[in-house]
């Protein structure tokens, strides 16, 4: 598994959030039994850059806390069967591995939200990396059923992992 992290914004976290992200990544892979080695890429801005992103891709001009760009499109959420006869048009060459999507994170968000939902950055951050995640294995949260599976999926992650509301 790989992860990329770029830094577009000079907001610091007082956590090692590289080492956290990482592990949300790996953990979320491994939980979800995705089959092959897989590359994600996440960007951390701050409003104003999701903002952009968000007006962009979204039509939304407005900013948000996370934004997600699967590279993968599954016939059912969390069905990785499929995956095999699309290997070939989402595998990297240079990393052998196949290319999850994207993750666009507002660092001002995560500090916002926490602070407003009364737990810790760390939380707050790992949550919505997962979140991404989730998205990036086709879950979503359009309808109250696919909302409900996706918090639970969220939920229980969280909870093996020990990254809990405090």
């Amino acid at each position: 598994m790989s992860l990329t992290i770029e830094k577009e914004t000079d907001i610091a976290f007082a956590f090692a959030y590289e080492e956290l992200a990482e592990r949300v990544v790996e953990f979320a892979i491994e939980h979800e039994g995705f089959p092959y080695d897989a590359e994600v890429s996440l960007t951390l801005t701050g409003d104003e850059g999701i903002r952009v992103f968000n007006r962009n891709c979204r039509e939304i001009d407005a900013p948000t806390d996370v934004l997600s760009f699967p590279l993968i499109t599954y016939e059912k959420a969390g069905d990785f069967s499929c995956l095999e006869n699309h290997y070939e048009d989402n595998f990297n060459p240079d990393t052998g591995e196949i290319m999850l999507g994207d993750i666009v994170l507002s660092v001002e968000r995560v500090k916002k939200q926490a602070a407003e939902y009364g737990h810790s950055e760390q939380r707050e951050f790992a949550f919505l990396i997962l979140h991404s995640m989730m998205h990036l294995f086709g879950y979503d949260h359009m309808t109250p059923e696919e909302a409900a599976v996706m918090e639970e999926r969220q939920n229980m992650i969280l909870n093996a992992m020990q990254i809990l509301r405090e």
